[in-house]
């Protein structure tokens, strides 16, 4: 029933991209999802309620027309009867570090939550690189924030796949973000959808290729075997037996006490800066590199005379930069206002090359919990490859 339905779509799905003829997904195992607790929450608001907020946060595989739609699809199909208000927080080249920060903004602010997929293994791998514990920082931010919004919410997370991800799968090795968030997930008891391991075995068995998955962004084909995926988590969860909506249990300490559990964003306006910096629409058309429409008519923070300074005063025990990192940003010095030492952050990213890239990088992290100030200034040295000394805020990431 999961394969003719998916075939059906995908025929759609490939007609409308000027395909003549769909090609059947392969059936996929039950060995790489893990289902853990009840999903049973979000089928019981769905059915009695005859309203559903759905919401997927992730990078730009979230953000594409791809597995979301189709999941989306699914439901609607599921339960015909039920009115959905489907929320996209999918932004490219964002990690989990960027989406624990941004959670409050671009999903619980929307209103309360039913289901919530999460998609950041590739990114946490092959864009910020994070070692295991910002990727777990990351992870179980976004999961205590959820759950602390509505104890009620249904919560999959799905890794998705790359080639270096694959190659240490094979080794018999688990991919340094998909160790991170497996961990928060069993603490929690989310649910897991490990793409990245089951594309590993049809490849490996012959069933399938990654040119036919469609590779890091993967093609219908490659999303409908994701979908495929995640319907037999919702099914099999929906499955057990249920009196009714009960919160979810969370565990009374944290897995780590620095991750991002308050992570918001904050305007760059509140920084105290001097003439060198301006809070305001940089004019992009004069930048060298390209720039995405997600950010446009966005005020920054945006400055490049070296030795400038701002300060910034925040609440919580960490700070970070969301910033757009083009062919000419620069790095800057940041210390705690009090202490004498100073730090260096590089801002540029190896796809500043060509990009205004959006990152988050932690000025300060391991604070007391309370009230800080930071003093950043623009600083001499700067990357090998960069053009200039910029540096261009978006928000400031607190916790």
């Amino acid at each position: 029933m999961i394969r003719l339905w998916l075939s059906v779509w995908l025929s759609l799905t490939l007609h409308c991209y000027g395909s003549l003829a769909a090609q059947e997904i392969p059936q996929t195992t039950n060995k790489h999802f893990h289902l853990r607790g009840s999903l049973n929450n979000s089928k019981h608001v769905f059915e009695d309620s005859g309203k559903g907020h759905v919401a997927f946060i992730g990078g730009s595989i979230t953000q594409m027309n791809g597995y979301r739609p189709m999941v989306a699809a699914y439901l609607e199909k599921q339960f015909p009867n039920t009115e959905f208000t489907f929320t996209n927080a999918g932004i490219s080249s964002t990690c989990s570090m960027t989406g624990a920060h941004r959670l409050q903004r671009d999903v619980l602010s929307k209103g309360s939550v039913d289901l919530l997929f999460i998609e950041f293994a590739v990114n946490d791998d092959q864009d910020a690189g994070h070692d295991l514990v910002h990727a777990l920082r990351g992870m179980e931010g976004l999961i205590v924030q959820a759950r602390r919004h509505n104890p009620n919410a249904d919560i999959v997370v799905t890794h998705f796949a790359n080639t270096g991800m694959m190659e240490t799968i094979r080794k018999g090795e688990v991919p340094i973000s998909i160790a991170a968030h497996n961990r928060v997930c069993q603490y929690y008891q989310v649910p897991t959808n490990d793409l990245c391991s089951e594309l590993t075995e049809l490849i490996d068995t012959g069933k399938t290729t990654w040119e036919l998955y469609g590779g890091v962004h993967p093609k219908p084909y490659g999303n409908a075997i994701c979908t495929a995926m995640i319907k037999k988590i919702l099914e099999q969860g929906w499955s057990a037996e249920s009196v009714g909506v009960k919160p979810h249990v969370v565990p009374e300490m944290p897995l780590d006490q620095g991750s991002y559990m308050n992570g918001r964003l904050e305007s760059p306006a509140k920084a105290k800066h001097d003439e060198y910096w301006k809070v305001s629409v940089p004019n992009w058309k004069d930048l060298k590199g390209s720039f995405r429409s997600t950010f446009a008519g966005q005020k920054l923070l945006h400055g490049s005379q070296v030795n400038s300074q701002f300060t910034y005063t925040f609440t919580g025990q960490s700070l970070g930069v969301y910033v757009l990192a083009g062919p000419d940003a620069g790095a800057i010095e940041v210390k705690v206002v009090g202490q004498d030492q100073w730090r260096s952050v590089n801002l540029f990213h190896r796809h500043s090359l060509g990009l205004h890239y959006p990152r988050t990088v932690m000025l300060v992290e391991g604070m007391k919990p309370g009230t800080h100030q930071i003093q950043v200034r623009i600083s001499v040295a700067r990357d090998s490859k960069s053009q200039g000394s910029a540096v261009r805020i978006l928000n400031f990431a607190a916790n």
